[in-house]
């Protein structure tokens, strides 16, 4: 029903308003600055490097010629439309649910879920912790993605808890149909896991839920470009979706059937939720996608390949490790590496306790305390998941050529 969640939007009628728009330190402003908190994270993401990288990054389909397949950015496009249209029909608060959809993929690293799970198994393996993209998420608007303030000063996004949360709680792999926020203001460092907690906010809400309807119907039509479905697959797939044609099996119409039914749907009391025919349609869809796209054979080279890169890259810059000689090793390593070490000693010259800092414009975090070795694990980790799929490959290149 049009506007039946007005009254619990992000604004301050709300009860949890003061914590929505909480920042972990004041940020600057302006007198003419017109902006709303929200939007202000929004132009802030926006203008980030590790936005503009998502363009380059992997969504399910590696490298493909086709400029027609999806990458992440623009997933992360269809994620903020499909979450606007359900916010402005139910009456939350659009400019929230548009802040936390550009950004809730920012922490992904090069080569989709498939480059997760190999800095995932590195990070278990030295650093006894988990890397998933929704924490590494909030990391990087936390610690790494910096912006000139108005004297030129680099400095932390400093975002919003709200948008923080619905970030760090946007796994969009659920199979509950009645998503509803917490209630309790919790420290976001707190999470250990995906899906742990539900988001904070409606809008959150909103944002999860559009994450899902974005993907699943996005995947098919890629998989259908790219000629990964024989004729037998697609007649299942005409069946699951109840349709007679192959001109009506496309994304658009999938979108906007399951955007009609979450609205009609749903409410205060019984959360966001689906009908029970649409969530039977979703759990089929996605069924047929985890059997016949993203486990067909066809992306098996792929991911060895991307195995290969993102060990050896960490495993180069791992060797250089020293409590007392680490920058002197790196200096030796650069004659053989040039643009990796360069690049890797930036990273570094940035976000660790360098004297360098001293005399630049840096008034950022420090994250790494570079003579402790799991630090310094975790700075190659976070400047590996910073990378695009190119400049990854670039980098691999560059380390196994003579």
């Amino acid at each position: 029903m049009k506007d039946s969640f007005k009254n619990v939007a992000a604004g301050e009628q709300n009860e949890k308003w003061e914590n929505m728009i909480k920042r972990q330190s004041k940020l600057y402003s302006r007198a003419e600055d017109m902006r709303s908190e929200f939007e202000r994270d929004y132009t802030r993401i926006l203008h980030c490097n590790a936005y503009r990288r998502l363009k380059h990054k992997t969504q399910v389909f590696f490298s493909p010629k086709s400029d027609h397949v999806c990458t992440r950015i623009e997933h992360v496009n269809y994620v903020e439309s499909i979450s606007n249209t359900i916010a402005n029909y139910l009456g939350l608060n659009t400019e929230l649910t548009r802040a936390i959809s550009i950004s809730h993929d920012i922490g992904h690293s090069p080569f989709g879920h498939k480059g997760e799970k190999v800095l995932s198994e590195i990070s278990l393996r030295d650093m006894a912790t988990s890397f998933w993209h929704e924490k590494n998420g909030v990391h990087f608007v936390d610690d790494i993605e910096l912006l000139e303030d108005a004297k030129g000063d680099l400095k932390n996004l400093n975002l919003t808890y709200a948008v923080r949360d619905g970030i760090i709680s946007h796994c969009g792999e659920i199979d509950e149909n009645s998503l509803k926020p917490r209630e309790e203001l919790i420290n976001l460092d707190d999470y250990t896991y995906p899906n742990q907690y539900n988001p904070y906010t409606w809008e959150g809400c909103v944002v999860k839920i559009s994450d899902k309807i974005s993907y699943i119907g996005r995947d098919l039509e890629d998989a259908l470009h790219l000629n990964l479905l024989d004729k037998e697959k697609i007649e299942e797939l005409k069946g699951i979706l109840g349709i007679k044609s192959e001109e009506t099996l496309n994304n658009p119409n999938i979108i906007n059937e399951l955007i009609t039914d979450i609205c009609n749907n749903s409410s205060i009391d019984k959360g966001l939720c689906f009908s029970n025919e649409k969530l039977d349609l979703i759990n089929k869809i996605k069924d047929f996608n985890y059997k016949n796209i993203y486990s067909h054979p066809r992306l098996d080279a792929s991911n060895e390949y991307f195995r290969i890169i993102i060990n050896r890259i960490y495993n180069t810059l791992k060797m250089a490790y020293s409590s007392t000689n680490l920058l002197e090793n790196l200096n030796n390593l650069e004659k053989f590496y040039p643009e990796t070490i360069y690049s890797f000693k930036d990273w570094l010259y940035k976000y660790s306790n360098t004297t360098i800092r001293q005399h630049t414009n840096l008034k950022n975090k420090i994250v790494y305390n570079i003579e402790n070795e799991k630090d310094y694990n975790r700075a190659i980790i976070d400047f590996i998941a910073g990378m695009t799929d190119n400049f990854a490959i670039d980098i691999y290149n560059e380390i196994i050529r003579f």
